[in-house]
């Protein structure tokens, strides 16, 4: 038998937080002396005394983890709950995380308004690019909304290339569009008819500069003598192959860092098309120049589609 302050130190608790367990049932000592009311506790209650920890320190507050107790779940039901709670942790942490990001980049924002160089903006025409591309939909235009989508979407075309054999010719570009404009393209259309769309919704491609004659030798299904600008071909390898059209003026600037700082650099160059006669003319691509693990020394070009206003 331990007194409450040794069973307190093997436990990694304090004697007070005991004495609180005891009064609402939560952990009983093993026993109590009748006359000095001494409360004595078993080596075996460790094991309560961890579960009543770990589900507490999980964010369950003290009457949920006695009714998680009552239920006397195996050691294995407890680890799986316990999973269960780690990942909603870890998602609340990240979004969080996305959060304070999105923070910081307004803040960027407010702080480098009217700071920036005419020499930090180059128009000029793009050339068409041949892609290996992946799409998905986007519930905005937002940073918040684009990353969690087109993450895992080029995670999961850089490895549908590594398997077909096909190594990329260039840097990776992104570009968008609306979901309605895009009814046609199988499950998109789905979220087109369910309205998405008229949220602000965006279809995301995530595409990866490629060359025919790699997908010939991968076996790859995509004539490109056949197939018309900005419409995707099947090539039987998981993914799409789109030729797109360059553009024919753009108003492009240079971001450095993670692209969940990108507010300040995007809205900079919207002054600078306002402010030279300019005005938008679609979706911004993303030219991914520079892609090291460090996301700080990330290197994008944004090329905005412009017209004289």
């Amino acid at each position: 038998m331990f007194t409450i302050g040794d069973f307190a130190q093997y436990g990694r608790v304090s004697a007070r937080m005991l004495r609180h367990y005891d009064a609402i049932g939560l952990l009983r000592p093993a026993r109590t002396d009748p006359v000095s009311g001494y409360r004595f506790y078993e080596a075996a209650q460790l094991a309560r005394l961890n579960r009543i920890i770990a589900l507490k320190d999980l964010g369950f507050s003290l009457q949920q983890v006695a009714a998680i107790l009552a239920e006397e779940l195996s050691a294995e039901e407890l680890r799986g709950m316990l999973r269960l709670r780690q990942a909603e942790l870890e998602a609340a942490l990240t979004a969080a995380g996305a959060r304070l990001a999105q923070v910081e980049a307004r803040l960027r924002t407010i702080e480098s308004e009217g700071r920036m160089s005419a020499d930090d903006v180059v128009v000029k025409r793009t050339g068409t690019v041949l892609l290996a591309e992946l799409r998905g939909v986007a519930a905005s235009y937002g940073p918040e909304d684009i990353g969690p989508v087109i993450t895992p979407l080029y995670a999961e075309l850089c490895r549908l290339l590594e398997t077909a054999g096909v190594t990329p010719a260039g840097p990776g570009l992104a570009y968008y569009e609306d979901v309605a404009g895009d009814a046609g393209a199988g499950d998109l259309a789905g979220a087109a008819a369910h309205g998405e769309g008229g949220d602000g919704a965006v279809v995301v491609h995530a595409g990866l500069t490629v060359t025919s004659e790699a997908l010939a030798k991968a076996g790859a299904t995509y004539d490109g003598s056949t197939g018309r600008p900005g419409i995707p071909a099947a090539t039987g390898l998981g993914f799409d192959v789109v030729t797109l059209p360059g553009l024919e003026c753009a108003a492009t600037v240079v971001h450095r860092g993670p692209m969940s700082r990108i507010l300040p650099t995007a809205q900079n160059l919207a002054h600078w098309i306002d402010g030279n006669g300019y005005r938008s003319a679609g979706y911004a691509r993303e030219l991914y120049l520079e892609c090291p693990p460090d996301q700080e020394k990330w290197v994008t070009e944004i090329q905005e589609p412009v017209v004289k206003a």
